[in-house]
């Protein structure tokens, strides 16, 4: 049986997910999906919705574990990992094409953190009021 492990990162959320043929379950963290927000399913599948579109239905079961960050952060970094297992499972260019036109977060991991606070500053780039009296 052929089993995938890769992994996501977005912010401080990181995501790890495994792929194997199945019958098309996908939990999180020991979850049905489908408990998820309607909005955040839907992100979480979009891999999955492209791939059937190109290569034809296939049934992977995938289990993502994601830990840290907050709700969106894990389902982009769950959505990379789930991406990235695919494209390893299916090594193919054409999906990995489609992949990078739909929207190129998919197989590329957003980089941007929190800027940090700057010392005497009450935020990382507000300033303190000036008091002239």
């Amino acid at each position: 049986m052929n089993k995938i492990i890769t992994s996501g990162k977005r912010k401080t959320a990181v995501a790890r997910a495994v792929l194997t043929e199945g019958n098309g379950k996908i939990s999180i963290n020991k979850k049905d999906h489908k408990t998820l927000p309607f909005f955040d399913m839907l992100r979480i599948e979009e891999p999955l919705r492209i791939s059937d579109s190109i290569l034809g239905k296939r049934n992977y079961n995938v289990e993502i574990f994601v830990t840290g960050g907050g709700t969106k952060g894990q389902i982009e970094a769950a959505r990379l990992a789930l991406a990235r297992a695919i494209i390893e499972f299916s090594k193919s260019a054409e999906l990995r094409k489609a992949y990078t036109d739909y929207d190129r977060n998919l197989l590329v991991a957003d980089v941007r953190r929190k800027e940090t606070y700057k010392p005497g500053d009450s935020k990382a780039r507000r300033r303190r009021q000036k008091s002239y009296r």
